[in-house]
């Protein structure tokens, strides 16, 4: 199995059992019709794959293979053993992939991109890929720079895709998970409420918890917000400055929002 049906097949997977699981414990009721979120949230991935396709000559997977032919980055002139390296370079992308959500609010030319991701209404396991086109463009971009720096293997990019992938389309989910189990796992990786945070429509609440992955960065650098100050149950999601569903779930609506004024 190639890299690209290895990851296909592992999104497919996670996304299966995170929308079952929404089904047996949902924390919240949904707020927009799931049909059309879905069909407008995979649309955006699936044109945002073609554009990574077509427009760059080719992916991090790839780049990190030529990094190591031609030696290009810091670890690929070290001796450290290849485990090692392979961690490095995991935890590297992470920082990397924390950092540029980060700026992507911080930075008005990026939020035009990302608020895309964040006019979605509700939250459920399909917002995990709901993403402009160009963002798409530019994660991918960043995350090439990334690996050509640091000199991080095709190993180690690969499975930082495979396991960014699962962990988004999970912490995006509308899952209620036993508090014990939420407090045990956020000490590590990004649960359902520790992102919903992310999504409150409060401006200083939007503005945190921007770890994708690993919630050590969130902690370090001063991001971490525990809990919303409304109830997940009925916590309002989105931005204030659209309220419209059927904008919010419009097609030609998000690729344009880039474009328009800003609020």
């Amino acid at each position: 199995m190639n890299a690209g049906a290895l990851r296909l097949s592992a999104f497919l997977t996670v996304m299966v059992l995170a929308t079952a699981a929404e089904l047996l414990l949902p924390r919240r009721a949904p707020q927009a019709p799931r049909a059309k979120r879905w069909v407008v949230n995979l649309g955006l991935m699936l044109l945002g794959s073609l554009a990574v396709r077509f427009i760059l000559p080719m992916a991090a997977g790839e780049f990190a293979v030529l990094a190591e032919e031609r030696r290009w980055g810091l670890l690929h002139h070290t001796s450290w053993p290849f485990p090692v390296k392979l961690l490095l370079g995991f935890v590297w992308l992470d920082l990397v992939i924390y950092w540029q959500h980060r700026k992507f609010h911080e930075w008005p030319l990026f939020w035009r991109l990302h608020k895309v991701h964040h006019l979605d209404l509700d939250l459920d396991a399909a917002s995990g890929v709901r993403f402009h086109p160009l963002e798409y463009l530019a994660s991918m971009l960043i995350k090439m720079a990334a690996v050509g720096l640091f000199g991080v293997h095709f190993l180690a990019v690969l499975v930082f895709e495979i396991v960014l992938n699962a962990v988004s389309t999970f912490h995006h989910a509308a899952i209620a998970l036993p508090g014990p189990v939420d407090a045990l796992l956020r000490l590590f990786i990004v649960t359902p409420d520790y992102h919903r945070v992310h999504h409150s429509v409060e401006l200083d609440e939007t503005n945190s918890n921007y770890s994708f992955n690993l919630t050590l960065w969130d902690r370090l650098l001063g991001s971490y917000v525990p809990q919303p100050r409304a109830e997940h149950a009925t916590i309002a999601l989105g931005l204030k400055e659209q309220r419209d569903p059927a904008a919010c779930a419009g097609f030609l609506y998000l690729l344009a929002a880039p474009f328009r004024r800003a609020a």
